[in-house]
């Protein structure tokens, strides 16, 4: 390879990559499919080598180039930590940035995206609102705050969400992590190998519906026909783990706590069944965005990358 590539056939590829489809990528890219082909076919032509190959409803990333998609990645995030970077020595990034907070602080690294904004960026002053999933998006999609972190398909949600305005929802994912279903200690024969039809049927304590667990379980369950036992209705995870300490009944957890419950509390924990979603970091899509929000998503980046 004579020269490196450069940034548009690498965004081209990471699309491609994500997709996993030519066609979708070509409509978010606004490009047609004859050119984003044509410019897999350059990428591939200057490294030489084969990045994809092609399957009945798309395309699949190659060995080859499931290793340099990561570098590609990467490569576009280093670019635009050096756009920020620019941006904040040609004008000083100053003022309140609003930020929704979920979760505890460990999981969701925000002691270390606080200090890498404070430090790139001495002059914004974070402001932090904590809730649920749900409602740090509504807050967002409200413009009651600038930037936030969010669990599950934040763009799809907010579709659902909105009914005049329109706005485009932005959303990085920071990492992918499940749900389990736990029980008190002593329930194992009631939820191990169990289903979701039989364990419905356990008494459950509740989340508001803003609540990713709520949510999760919502799209899981509805389309099956099945509805939880609500025996409580709590909104914070600590509060719901005390009561499955206590007897009253199951609830979810992120799969880390899950399994430090069953070891330190003896709680049960159901093997069957598990709901895969993501942790993300969301803003607004703006013609022109904001200075401050700027650096908050690439504070979010070195955070993540530690």
């Amino acid at each position: 390879m004579q020269r490196p590539p450069d940034t548009r056939l690498l965004h081209t590829f990471v699309t491609v990559a994500r997709e996993g489809n030519v066609s979708r990528a070509a409509a978010k890219l606004f490009l047609t499919q004859p050119a984003v082909s044509l410019q897999i076919k350059e990428l591939q032509t200057q490294v030489q080598l084969e990045l994809f190959t092609r399957t009945r409803t798309g395309v699949n990333l190659t060995r080859d180039g499931q290793v340099l998609l990561a570098y590609a990645e990467r490569a576009l995030d280093g670019l635009q930590d050096f756009t920020a970077a620019a941006q904040r020595i040609g004008s000083r990034v100053q003022g309140p940035l609003r930020i929704g907070t979920i979760l505890d602080a460990e999981f969701t690294r925000l002691g270390a995206f606080l200090q890498e904004l404070v430090q790139h960026s001495p002059d914004i002053r974070p402001e932090l609102l904590h809730g649920m999933s749900g409602t740090t998006l509504a807050r967002l999609l409200a413009g009651d705050i600038d930037v936030g972190y969010y669990i599950g398909d934040a763009a799809a949600d907010a579709q659902a969400l909105q009914t005049k305005t329109r706005l485009r929802v932005s959303s990085r994912v920071l990492t992918r992590f499940s749900y389990r279903v736990v029980a008190p200690a002593g329930w194992e024969d009631r939820v191990r190998g169990r289903d979701w039809p039989e364990l419905v049927d356990l008494p459950w304590v509740l989340t508001p519906a803003e609540s990713a667990h709520s949510r999760l379980l919502k799209a899981t369950l509805e389309p099956l026909g099945l509805q939880q036992r609500g025996v409580a209705m709590v909104d914070q995870e600590a509060s719901m783990l005390a009561l499955v300490r206590s007897g009253v009944g199951l609830t979810l957890a992120r799969d880390a706590m899950a399994i430090h419950a069953s070891q330190t509390d003896g709680l049960a924990v159901a093997d069957a069944v598990a709901l895969d979603t993501e942790l993300c970091f969301i803003t607004v899509e703006r013609s022109s965005q904001s200075p401050a929000v700027d650096a908050a998503i690439a504070a979010i980046r070195r955070a993540w990358r530690r």
